[in-house]
């Protein structure tokens, strides 16, 4: 994840791991390719002297389950690395056959773990890479296991969340311009001072520090949503140093958040409108008629709940919260089209809120006795406003809300209200890479699926143009990120490099 602001930005980029671990389809095999060593770098750069010591450090790994795990010590702030340090958890699971190097992993967010992303890596890869390849996971800086930071007490993330961010009235703009405000200025106030050194600048610099404490001369990679940006600012930063780099499910370096989440409100109501589509084919469907009555329908039953809410025990679903459980269960249709579909009847036919509720509670990870289990939410604010901190105005999100109700009616609005948050945002302390071309790299494989929800098609394109050296890979689907996801087209050419380091034909379409 990483582009989306506001309220409903919260996991929009994420290869979020209860969802990619539900949604992997058939692994296919890729084993009749043969894994080829990773080319060593000719020339890198010399770590600075005053690095040398984070570069050289000692690390033990322990066990703990089917991996190891270590703890790596990186500078908070790389311009005075002799202040304070960050604590950042690493994992890694062997390769189950002879490693021909690491692979780091990113599930997306920000805010996702990638430690718990590795953990799960007979999962997210297939098992001639988990052969070939030591999967390496590091929680970024401030996020899940990496000295944490967190400012948003559950109180407060739950207010987020519910607040009804398609205001119409002046009361309920007063409410989402003052929890927009709150989120800045509690993080400002409450959080440590590493709220300053989350950019993804920062974290990229980390994976360097890691990539060579594992002992590998080559950075080796596969990035999913967020996971895109951070592959592709280590690529500019340290274009020598990449080895096999994939980035799939395209988050672009230089787009602001307001366009951004204008491509984010687009993906999403294509998929909506695609959902609508198939629930009108099938016999449980609480809506009836066209695919665009269906859409209409449920659009209608949303808006209902803002007069009308239903109670859930101690909790009610308004309008703001059902919206977002269904924008969260569009990723990854094999999945999530029966689960909302089910929860929708319910709600339409039992007014019977509770299973909505608990699928968007799973997606955001907030946990039964309704304390959230993780700090994502913090981090994902934390590193989005680091990284694209925005500026806009009350009237301009008024009449952004107005346009985008006309090209995404069901999400549009929401997700315009949204970019209040990183207004006055505590500062960074680094300056965010907006242009990325990893001058001098070796070739990096970007996939991009067509009908992409979180992470819009065009995004593939524009960064795989963007880059010195990179071949597009396109998947024809309805679903968040590709490799894996149940194209054995797209699930070979992924192996194929990253066993062999040979590159799909350019233009290569997966159906």
């Amino acid at each position: 994840g990483g582009g989306v602001s506001g309220h409903y930005g919260r996991l929009l980029l994420t290869g979020v791991m209860g969802l990619v671990l539900s949604a992997c389809g058939a692994l296919s095999s890729s084993a009749d390719v043969a894994p080829k060593p990773i080319p060593v770098p000719s020339a890198t750069r010399a770590v600075a002297p005053s690095l040398e010591a984070f570069y050289g450090q000692q690390v033990t790994w322990r066990n703990c389950g089917d991996a190891e795990c270590t703890t790596v010590k990186v500078p908070m702030d790389y311009a005075n690395p002799d202040g304070r340090t960050i604590d950042l958890a690493v994992t890694r699971v062997r390769s189950t056959g002879t490693a021909i190097g690491s692979l780091f992993v990113n599930p997306g967010g920000p805010g996702g773990s990638a430690v718990d992303y590795a953990k799960a890596a007979s999962q997210i890869v297939s098992p001639s890479v988990l052969d070939a390849y030591d999967i390496v996971g590091v929680d970024p800086r401030g996020v899940a296991k990496s000295d944490p930071m967190r400012c948003l007490t559950d109180d407060k993330i739950d207010e987020l969340v519910e607040v009804d961010a398609t205001p119409d009235s002046a009361s309920e703009e007063a409410r989402v311009v003052s929890i927009s405000e709150l989120v800045g200025r509690t993080c400002g106030e409450t959080a440590d001072p590493v709220i300053g050194f989350m950019g993804t600048v920062n974290a990229a610099r980390d994976l360097d520090i890691v990539r060579a404490l594992v002992g590998d001369s080559s950075f080796n990679y596969l990035g999913k949503s967020y996971g895109t940006y951070l592959g592709a600012v280590y690529a500019e930063l340290f274009p020598g140093r990449v080895g096999r780099m994939v980035l799939d499910g395209v988050l672009p370096a230089d787009l602001g958040l307001a366009e951004l989440t204008r491509g984010q409100a687009s993906g999403f109501e294509e998929a909506f409108a695609d959902f609508a589509r198939d629930c009108s084919e099938q016999e449980d469907c609480p809506f009836q008629g066209t695919p665009d009555e269906v859409a209409q329908q449920i659009r209608d039953a949303l808006t209902a709940l803002d007069a009308d809410p239903i109670e859930v025990g101690e909790r009610s679903l308004n309008e703001g919260l059902a919206t977002y459980a269904v924008l969260t269960y569009l990723y990854f249709p094999p999945n999530d089209y029966p689960q909302l579909r089910a929860a929708l009847a319910a709600m339409v036919n039992d007014r019977d809120g509770a299973q909505l509720l608990d699928l968007l509670d799973g997606r955001i990870n907030r946990g039964p006795d309704g304390r959230y289990l993780d700090n994502s939410t913090d981090a994902f604010y934390a590193v989005t406003c680091a990284d694209r901190g925005s500026d806009v105005s009350l009237e301009q999100v008024r009449d952004l809300a107005k346009e985008w109700s006309a090209e995404s009616p069901t999400f549009g609005p929401a997700l315009a209200w949204g970019l209040l948050i990183c207004n006055d945002w505590p500062v960074s302390q680094d300056p965010p890479i907006t242009s990325v071309t990893a001058s001098g790299s070796a070739p990096i494989l970007v996939v991009s699926t067509i009908h992409d929800p979180a992470t819009p098609y065009q995004w593939g394109e524009r960064l795989a143009g963007q880059l010195d050296n990179a071949v597009l890979l396109s998947w024809d689907g309805y679903n968040h990120t590709a490799y894996l996801e149940g194209s054995d087209c797209v699930t070979d050419a992924v192996d194929a490099y990253l066993l062999a380091g040979t590159m799909p034909k350019a233009g290569l379409v997966c159906e």
